[in-house]
């Protein structure tokens, strides 16, 4: 890997319903996900900008993909401020497991329990 890199470069959040966790994320980041089916999996794709270097990833039905509450964290990007994302959260039929948090001079954390029962966390630098 050369410095140039991201330590992440994709991501994918395991669903149970894949239109139930399109629409929850979709409403609280404010954002359209197109879908296609690949490879036997239905999967919904956040917003990306192709071979910028910054990372990509989408919700992935199959029966491989299980949501957990210990499954990989992965913090979603929630700027300029991530209060605006958490008062989404709740009406869209998620859980906020940890309320906006100060990381000091590298901004803001939060973490949701979604619609699938992923544990995500949320970061802003407001």
């Amino acid at each position: 890997m050369t410095s140039k890199e991201n330590s992440l470069n994709w991501f994918e959040i395991s669903v149970k319903d894949i239109k139930r966790a399109k629409k929850f994320y979709e409403t609280i980041l404010g954002i359209k996900m197109p879908e296609m089916e690949m490879m036997g999996m239905q999967m919904a794709f956040f917003p990306s900008e192709p071979k910028s270097g910054k990372a990509n990833g989408g919700l992935c039905q199959s029966k491989m993909h299980k949501p957990s509450k210990s499954g990989a964290k992965i913090y979603l990007n929630a700027n300029p401020d991530l209060k605006t994302v958490l008062a989404k959260v709740t009406k869209a039929g998620g859980e906020i497991t940890m309320p906006k948090t100060s990381l000091g001079p590298n901004g803001f954390m939060a973490f949701f329990t979604d619609t699938e029962g992923n544990s995500i966390g949320l970061h802003s630098n407001k």
